[in-house]
């Protein structure tokens, strides 16, 4: 749909000079993710365990993601996003989803995740650049119901039922080099994925404004009890969770993505987010990854 450039970064909050960062093309729908814009949604958990909190306000997320080079949840990012293509002339609408939990075999019971619809040529798309790790689109997704959509991180599906909509993705094998001994991880043992469910009602920011308050807050949230740190690049993703690092390359092997894992000492941990996040934080991080495991890849 566009592709946003680096240079943003450079410009001021003024919707003549904000929009220079962006390029139309007809031909790449993609979202460019290798990008400081797109570090998605770890750099925002980072700042909660850094002692900063998270804002809705669209200057502040503006301020935050392409004046200061950082990243943000689906919260921060799509609704900047959302703003840019609004600006442009696009039909879009807010919509809200509940996320899918693996440990706890359910949906979220209130909606957790702002994602896009924008409709294009009498066809309707869903838009998210905030969900980050392996669960990310990479590419716009056509709003239609039982259909294969490959991508780089693997191949997407919407499924419809009585006016709700849920999307899944197919996973691959994770190849772990010098792991051929590792238990299996039962979260891991389906085929497919649960992502999250949605409606088609209309929603705004503020509607979130509840949940961003208890996902930064709530002691039940996954980003109270890991700091986490995600990063689309040109073939897979980085991500620092708690220590442990991690790097994964897409399709690596037939249907087999290259796992890498490093466990940090403390040490590196700072050094790792400015070498291979560009992140460097106000404030201390203090590592977390406590509540159990978590099904993330």
């Amino acid at each position: 749909m566009v592709c946003l450039q680096a240079e943003a970064a450079q410009k001021t909050f003024s919707k003549d000079q904000n929009l220079s960062q962006v390029v139309l093309s007809p031909k790449d729908r993609r979202v460019k993710i290798d990008t400081p814009v797109f570090e998605l949604i770890g750099q925002s958990f980072c700042s909660i365990h850094s002692g900063d909190t998270v804002e809705l306000e669209l200057e502040q997320v503006y301020d935050k993601i392409v004046k200061r080079n950082r990243g943000g949840w689906c919260l921060e990012n799509n609704q900047l996003l959302s703003w840019v293509l609004k600006t442009l002339g696009y039909n879009l609408t807010l919509l809200g989803a509940k996320v899918f939990s693996p440990e706890n075999n359910a949906y979220a019971d209130e909606n957790n995740h702002l994602l896009l619809k924008v409709v294009l040529d009498g066809k309707s798309y869903i838009v998210d650049g905030g969900f980050g790790m392996v669960y990310q689109m990479w590419e716009p997704m056509e709003l239609i119901s039982g259909k294969d959509q490959p991508q780089t991180p693997g191949i997407f599906q919407f499924l419809e039922e009585k006016g709700t909509w849920y999307l899944e993705k197919s996973k691959r094998k994770a190849y772990i080099p010098n792991h051929s001994d590792a238990k299996p991880d039962p979260l891991q043992a389906s085929d497919c994925r649960k992502i999250y469910t949605f409606t088609l009602e209309p929603r705004e920011i503020e509607d979130f404004r509840a949940q961003c308050a208890y996902l930064q807050t709530s002691p039940n949230s996954i980003f109270v009890t890991k700091s986490i740190c995600s990063l689309q690049t040109t073939d897979g993703i980085r991500a620092l969770i708690g220590w442990k690092y991690t790097e994964i390359k897409f399709n690596f092997k037939e249907n087999m993505d290259l796992v890498k894992t490093t466990v940090l000492p403390d040490e590196e941990v700072e050094k790792t987010l400015k070498v291979k996040f560009n992140i460097t934080l106000d404030k201390k991080l203090q590592p977390v990854n406590a509540g159990g495991r978590s099904s993330m890849f």
